[in-house]
């Protein structure tokens, strides 16, 4: 295997087509709209289980480090495991093992929903059950990732990825709202039956498949040492590298919502939890038009993600410095806008610069970077909130990101020979990166 070849290719991410696709085209394709269809019911239940989680543990409890333990039990595996399950997804045919994958989230919902409406459950059911949903996810978020080249091709891969991302969104709105009023009028139980029962869409979308419509992908055969062949792989192509390292900077530093939401809530506007929710609101509203954006785009380019990268940082500085309780909240939709933008763009990059027999290995890299990096970053920007104020905490988190973002735009640039260029086109600021001129040089001999 060589692994310093992507070492002299141009680093900016581009799909092999720069035609523009319509904001919905890759949902034409049959195979995709059935997975599409089966993703909004189960993300849907998903993130009702994840409130009835939190819940059902505090009830348990009265203990918000139990809740904490909750949580991390169902991120550790992917931080343990996540490189093993990228080994493994490479090697697996990506349909047979999302059913497996899928139908055991399925079960630990059901048994979770069984314990809890028979008035059986205790804590550490709920302790298991976070930890078994977090060891499917190890499998099953790499497999989910790479099979969606499967089912729509290259052409529409950054189109599939952003509805994918527009998807989860949704959900993201209407699952806690639903888990919400299940909890006050029926009970956790409830909440946790509808989240097993939702995997029979997404189970149902992948036994409907036409298997010959599938784009054929090559897979990596058993082998020693396949883990440390995805690692060099990665790191001898610095358009991965690169933009995985970008991705890590933006979640560690500029993700950490969750600690910085709460403290303006409180803290500075002293409005309560009523505006906590309309601020995760709005960013939930920024991040689907971020998604459905980027879907009508049908390219993911470096100057994109560097941009956008660089906007996302200095909006979330702009925040910081927001007088007013209204205008931090206007601020959080672009803010969650932007924030896509670079989650999709990286995403739907990494997945079409790498070899279908490395994409298991390397998606399962940039997911754990990505997943891994807000739960890393969150006592950082929680250190800095306590000790210089959560306005200080966020303008580091951005400043941190943007920093990044412009340093690893000009070493990408550099190693693929490309410049910075602003010019103007029809009134409005045009920035790219392009070639740079390069002498020709005469050879004697």
């Amino acid at each position: 295997m060589s692994t310093g070849s992507g070492a002299a290719s141009a680093p900016a991410p581009t799909t092999p087509t720069t035609r523009k696709s319509s904001m919905f085209s890759s949902l034409k394709v049959r195979n995709y709209r059935l997975f599409f269809i089966g993703q909004v019911v189960s993300n849907t239940g998903t993130w009702m289980q994840r409130i009835a989680q939190d819940w059902l543990v505090l009830s348990l409890t009265g203990s918000a480090t139990a809740v904490g333990i909750t949580t991390a039990l169902q991120f550790l595996p992917m931080l343990l495991f996540g490189l093993y399950g990228g080994v493994l997804v490479d090697r697996l045919p990506k349909r047979p093992t999302l059913l497996v994958t899928q139908t055991s989230m399925a079960v630990t919902g059901l048994a979770l929903a069984a314990l809890t409406l028979t008035g059986h459950v205790e804590v550490w059911h709920v302790y298991v059950a976070a930890f078994a949903v977090g060891l499917a996810t190890v499998v099953d978020n790499p497999a989910r990732q790479t099979f969606v080249t499967e089912m729509v091709g290259p052409d529409q891969l950054q189109n599939a990825v952003s509805l994918n991302s527009a998807n989860f969104q949704s959900a993201r709105l209407v699952g806690p709202a639903v888990a919400g009023l299940m909890i006050t009028g029926v009970g956790t139980g409830w909440a946790f039956l509808f989240n097993g029962l939702s995997f029979v869409a997404p189970i149902a979308g992948l036994l409907l498949m036409r298997a010959r419509d599938l784009h054929a992908v090559e897979r990596a055969p058993r082998g020693k040492g396949q883990l440390r062949e995805g690692l060099q792989y990665v790191a001898g192509r610095p358009e991965l590298i690169w933009t995985i390292v970008l991705v890590g900077f933006v979640s560690t530093f500029g993700f950490n919502f969750p600690v910085y939401l709460s403290a303006f809530a409180d803290d500075v506007f002293h409005a309560g939890a009523g505006s906590y929710s309309l601020f995760n609101t709005l960013m939930a509203v920024g991040s689907l038009s971020g998604a459905l954006l980027a879907a009508r785009r049908g390219t993911a380019r470096l100057r994109v993600l560097v941009a956008g990268a660089v906007a996302f940082g200095t909006l979330e500085i702009v925040a910081a410095l927001a007088p007013s309780l209204w205008l931090f909240a206007l601020l959080m939709a672009p803010i969650g806008m932007f924030g896509m933008t670079v989650n999709v763009t990286a995403n739907s990059s990494v997945q079409l610069s790498t070899d279908p027999a490395m994409r298991g290995r390397v998606m399962a890299l940039y997911m754990m970077v990505f997943m891994g990096g807000a739960p890393l970053g969150a006592p950082i920007a929680g250190w800095i909130t306590d000790a210089y104020g959560v306005r200080a905490g966020l303008a580091a988190g951005g400043a941190i990101a943007a920093l990044a973002a412009v340093v690893i735009g000009l070493v990408l640039a550099r190693v693929g020979n490309l410049r910075l260029t602003v010019g103007w086109n029809r009134g409005h600021p045009v920035v790219r990166f392009v070639p740079r001129k390069r002498e020709l040089l005469a050879t004697v001999g």
